[in-house]
Formats: structure tokens, sequence, C-alpha cells
């Protein structure tokens, strides 16, 4: 009787220690979920943290490279056609209800120089008051001739081709000439006008 009480006194002291030592055991297995958690919470936030400061750095070297385009732009137009020689081109539309623009060629001192052809969104544009910068040149200093051929659709929506002629002196700076169509109301019929800009 003596043996089966200490045996089931010692089976309740086995019970009790292993009881307690599965909770501890499930205290340390939680804590260490919770630390695995906390961890993982971590890592993810420094991922996060990572992913925006890369982010940020992206954008701002994409900015970088924006600019330093531009820049290079600039300084190409620059190189290419210095201030002291260059002669830009514009074209420009009033009305245009006697002329539909297809195309317009220039000429420099008897060279062609360029020859562009409209499409109907770039004449709408310039019926809306759009000026449109057709061709830019280095002359030296001196007496140029520029001839202007028009080609389009004219009165009657007949094919019209016109010319248009002007001499000019180049100086030192930058010059710049619009070639301008308009109507002419009393003889219902385009006009082509070169003139240089101040």
């Amino acid at each position: 009787m003596t043996r089966i009480r200490f045996s089931s006194i010692a089976l309740a002291s086995i019970l009790w220690v292993s009881g307690a030592f599965a909770q501890d055991l499930a205290l340390l297995d939680s804590g260490a979920v919770l630390a695995e958690a906390q961890s993982t919470e971590y890592e993810e936030a420094q991922a996060r943290a990572e992913f925006r400061s890369l982010d940020q750095d992206v954008q701002s070297l994409k900015k970088e490279v924006l600019d330093l385009n531009r820049d290079l732009f600039l300084l190409e137009e620059e190189l290419l056609f210095p201030a002291n020689s260059q002669v830009a081109f514009f074209i420009s539309m009033d009305v245009g209800e006697y002329f539909d623009l297809d195309a317009i060629k220039l000429k420099i001192d008897g060279k062609d120089v360029s020859n562009y052809l409209y499409t109907e969104r770039e004449v709408s544009a310039l019926h809306r008051g759009g000026v449109h910068r057709m061709h830019m040149e280095n002359l030296k200093v001196g007496d140029h001739e520029l001839v202007a051929v028009f080609t389009g659709k004219g009165p009657n929506v007949r094919d019209y081709r016109r010319g248009a002629t002007m001499n000019f002196k180049k100086g030192i700076g930058a010059k710049y000439v619009e070639l301008k169509i308009t109507d002419r109301v009393t003889k219902q019929q385009p006009e082509f006008i070169i003139k240089e800009w101040e």
C-alpha cells in the first residue's frame, strides 16, 4: 500500500512537473512565435523603407537625366546654330479661308534648304494661332534672298502654288523671319507675306 501511495505521489509529481514543463514549453513556444512575428514585421518594415529609399533614388535619377537631356539639347542648339549667325524661319496663318496649306518649300540664295509637308492637325493648329518653326539656318553677315513656295488648295478647291520672295540683310546677332499666310478679302485670294521680326 505504501508502495502504491508512493507511486501515485510520484506519478502525481511527474504529471505536475510535466504539466508545468508543458506550460513552460508552451510559453517558450508562444514567445518564440511572438519573437518570430516581431522579427518578420521588422524585416517587412525595413524592406518597405529600403524600397521607398530606392524609389526616391530612381525618381531623383530620372529628374537628373531629364535635366541633363535638356541641357544637352540647348548646348547642341548653341553649337549648331550660334546666336550671331542664326536665322530662324516661322510659319503662321490667319483665317485660311481662301487657301488650304499642303506644303512649303524654302530656298535661300538659290539653294533648297527645307521642304515641309503639313498634316491636317498642324494646319488646324496654325488656324488656331499656332506658329511653326519650319527651319533654322546659319548664315553669314550680308545680303541674302529667300524664296518660299506655298502649295495647297486655293479658291474653288483648285490646286494652288504660289511663291513669295524677300531680300534681307543678315547682321550680327540672331534674325527671325515670319512667313504669314493671310486672306485678301477684296480679291478673294490668299496672300503670302514675308516679314522680319524686330
